[in-house]
């Protein structure tokens, strides 16, 4: 596993591992994407990359802008902005290696690599976990301050015991995708998984997310496993 930097778009300095497989020689290449305010360390990141790695991909997993050790401010970015994010990341892996075949995304990172499939022609297979159908489902951990953050302009709110600035553009911006009628010109090989007790992203979500891709699809439950997949099995083989 290498530690790698690469400059998006805006000039802003992403950070990244790229994972290899063992004798390092790869088959295809991947890139993963995490869940709303995490990061690449996240441990559903690390297992389910080294697990892909095992198997023999070369995988790229990156904090988005303003997360991690990314440089950027948080409170600028938006549900786009995550998508130029990916977008700059798998022509970083072009260059580097080779297009990326495979897109794997986590909560809103799956959401996400639903979106930006179609600005990316080498993909031909996603998988998502836990995501839900549409990005306004993240509204929900701050509902209670919508109204402020429509009249102030932006907020602070708390997610997962840390303090983040959300703004009225991230608001709009999550109303601005409609990720199920992107689906049905899909045109790529999905697989979704999900479990059915997710007390974060319901169920409800990954079954949408299944009637409107077309096939080839596949659907797997995780059982007992939570939102973070927090216990080692649940994000191993």
């Amino acid at each position: 596993m290498s530690r790698i930097r690469f400059a998006n778009r805006a000039g802003v300095q992403l950070t990244g591992n790229l994972e290899r497989p063992p004798n390092g020689e790869f088959r295809a290449t991947a890139l993963f994407a995490h869940c709303f305010t995490c990061g690449r360390d996240i441990r559903a990141a690390r297992e389910i990359s080294r697990a892909l790695a095992e198997a023999g991909f070369a995988l790229l997993r990156f904090d988005f802008t303003g997360l991690g050790e990314s440089e950027g401010e948080f409170a600028d970015t938006t549900f786009s902005s995550n998508l130029d994010d990916l977008e700059d990341a798998a022509h970083y892996l072009t260059k580097t290696l080779a297009p990326p075949q495979l897109l794997v995304g986590h909560s809103l990172g799956g959401t996400a690599v639903l979106a930006v499939a179609e600005r990316l022609a080498s993909v031909r297979a996603i998988t998502t976990i836990a995501a839900p159908s549409s990005p306004t489902n993240v509204l929900k951990h701050f509902d209670h301050q919508l109204d402020e953050i429509r009249a102030a302009g932006s907020a602070e709110v708390i997610l997962g015991g840390r303090s983040f600035r959300i703004r009225h553009d991230f608001v709009e911006d999550a109303h601005s995708h409609d990720i199920e009628q992107r689906l049905g010109n899909l045109h790529r090989a999905l697989l979704v998984l999900h479990s059915p007790l997710d007390p974060t992203v319901s169920i409800e979500h990954a079954q949408r997310i299944f009637a409107a891709a077309r096939h080839p699809k596949s659907f797997i439950s995780l059982d007992r496993a939570d939102h973070l997949l927090s216990r080692p099995a649940d994000a191993t083989p």
